[in-house]
């Protein structure tokens, strides 16, 4: 039986060995054989491009020509990750390899005349039904992972220039990104964006939260505050969430009502309030009955098992972990676990797949979406599990 520590390790040196570049399910509009037709400048065409990229089993981007990169929350991942592998080891190259990711992800900030604070987007265009967001054009979930990895590194090496950088993502949460629309006050997922969308809000405030008081600005604990209560109040009676405010948002995923769990569990341990417990007790209690079997299995949708992602697996081992964190909760993770390495890991290539669907597996090799997170949650699990031993002893 191949172990947790081992997959781990696999994983990173299979991203090292590719400079932590590859592949994304929606990088297709980097095509250059896109980029060479005028069809480019279609939304229809880039919705399907993308679309095509996202749901073909087979890999076409090497026949459409779109190269490997690197993705700015890929790496944020991969850092969180090593940072993980060094807590639980304490070998300092996990350090000095994080560190070395973390002056090319410096590097790769979006652009600093457009943008006056540290901010990170995708590393191609990306069309959405409502809008479409240029390659390079911040985003704030990739700004909050981005920043959450930089801080934690600036502690870890005492470096005050990581910490800046990363509690200066907060003032573009704060500055850029507040908005109001519909009698709701939220932050939005890019700039100008007029759509709630639960996680993208709740990670926003977390970040601001936790920003504001390491910075001592109770103004932007108070916004960040706001903002939670607006997506607590939107919590339905069972405890789940809506993705978004929009129609066509109204769907009930896994991975991202774990995001907003963990969201909220990261604002209550920053400001140490129980304001939010209740909310977080209901929703904890909606995801852990309704996305995870008894097996170990992570649902996809509410009313579906399908498609079985390796996505849905990496925010459940982090779900039961941060905001569940019982003996209950950790002998659920252990079957999370056990059951994504025996239906989504590749032995042979030492990697996961990305999808299951009732009648075909995707077995394409995506860095940001499958191999980052599953690094990530398996390296904190490593670590949480060895802490629990140490304990013991």
């Amino acid at each position: 039986m191949t172990s947790e520590l081992d997959i781990c390790s696999t994983l990173l040196s299979a991203a090292a060995s590719e400079n932590f570049s590859g592949h994304d399910p929606f990088d297709s509009l980097n095509s250059e054989l896109l980029q060479s037709t005028p069809f480019r400048r279609s939304k229809w065409v880039r919705l399907f491009w993308i679309q095509l990229g996202k749901h073909s089993p087979i890999n076409l981007r090497k026949l459409l020509l779109v190269p490997k990169q690197r993705n700015p929350k890929g790496i944020g991942l991969f850092i969180s990750g090593l940072i993980e592998d060094y807590k639980r080891t304490k070998d300092i190259s996990y350090l000095s390899q994080a560190r070395q990711l973390s002056e090319w992800v410096i590097g790769a900030r979006s652009d600093s005349h457009k943008w006056i604070y540290s901010c990170w987007g995708y590393n191609f265009d990306w069309q959405a039904r409502a809008f479409y967001v240029p390659a390079g054009k911040p985003n704030i979930i990739t700004t909050c992972y981005v920043a959450r990895g930089l801080y934690e590194l600036g502690i870890l090496s005492n470096s005050p220039k990581l910490i800046d950088i990363a509690l200066d993502a907060a003032r573009f949460i704060s500055n850029e990104l507040y908005s109001t629309d519909d009698g709701r006050d939220f932050f939005a997922y890019i700039p100008g964006e007029k759509a709630l969308v639960h996680n993208a809000s709740l990670w926003g405030a977390a970040w601001c939260a936790f920003a504001g008081q390491a910075l001592g600005d109770l103004n932007m604990i108070e916004q960040a505050l706001h903002i939670a209560r607006q997506s607590t109040k939107d919590q339905n009676t069972d405890g789940s969430w809506v993705y978004g405010s929009r129609h066509h948002h109204q769907f009930i995923d896994g991975f991202h009502t774990g995001y907003n769990l963990e969201a909220l569990c990261f604002i209550r341990d920053t400001l140490q309030t129980s304001e939010f417990n209740e909310c977080i007790r209901k929703g904890y209690s909606y995801y852990i009955n309704t996305f995870i079997a008894q097996d170990g299995t992570v649902n996809y949708y509410h009313n579906t098992l399908y498609p079985i992602d390796m996505h849905s697996y990496s925010q459940a081992i982090l779900t039961l972990l941060e905001v569940g964190g019982t003996a209950m909760d950790l002998a659920l993770c252990e079957k999370v676990v056990r059951s994504a390495i025996d239906k989504m890991y590749i032995p042979e290539a030492g990697r996961f797949i990305y999808q299951k669907t009732r009648w075909i597996t995707n077995r394409i090799n995506y860095t940001r979406w499958t191999q980052a997170w599953a690094y990530y949650s398996l390296a904190f699990y490593n670590r949480y599990r060895a802490e629990i031993e140490h304990e013991k002893n």
